[in-house]
């Protein structure tokens, strides 16, 4: 027995290649109001959500990014990016930016960023909208240009990047991974 939500759950997969061609604002608001819904240790909400449709900001982001990655000793990463097309952030025309402030004990922060990205992949799902979770992000505020993306997107003192989700709709649709059964196992 299914209902939307597991259905939704199950087709969603992780979309690499983006038209360019940005949601409707009222879409990005449900999604950000369904993000900020997620549950957080102790009601501490120690995240924020911003939504980022600027453009020219995302590049930036971007670029420093792929500089990042270049520069790293280890060039699987940077490899991997450049066979998919040389693009971080895929041709996403927006992103939400769940910037972090730190838990006691640290690390705890961590978990509810999780729980808020997941929340953010599964509303834009529902909302047939194609999105990826991002860890790459990180790597834009790797280096020097830290301060200036912290204060470009507003991040309040003390918050630092946690993790951000693409958002946009496919140039190819693509199809969830099957989910691997047999790492479930029940204990009565």
């Amino acid at each position: 027995m299914t209902n939307n939500t597991i259905e939704t759950i199950l087709k969603r997969y992780s979309c690499r290649d983006f038209t360019g061609r940005l949601p409707a604002d009222e879409d990005l608001r449900l999604i950000a109001k369904a993000a900020v819904a997620a549950p957080s240790g102790s009601n501490r909400q120690l995240w924020r959500v911003i939504v980022v449709k600027n453009r020219r900001l995302i590049s930036d982001m971007e670029g420093e990014g792929l500089r990042m990655l270049a520069a790293m000793p280890d060039k699987t990463m940077y490899e991997r990016i450049m066979s998919r097309g040389g693009k971080l952030f895929y041709n996403a025309p927006c992103m939400m930016v769940i910037p972090l402030a730190k838990a006691v004990p640290p690390g705890a922060e961590l978990f509810d960023c999780g729980i808020i990205a997941e929340n953010i992949a599964l509303a834009a799902a529902s909302l047939g909208i194609d999105n990826v979770i991002c860890g790459l992000t990180v790597f834009c505020f790797a280096g020097d240009r830290r301060d200036e993306f912290n204060n470009r997107l507003g991040f309040p003192p003390g918050y630092e990047i946690g993790l951000s989700v693409l958002l946009g709709f496919a140039q190819t649709p693509g199809k969830p991974h099957e989910p691997d059964t047999a790492k479930i196992s029940f204990i009565e």
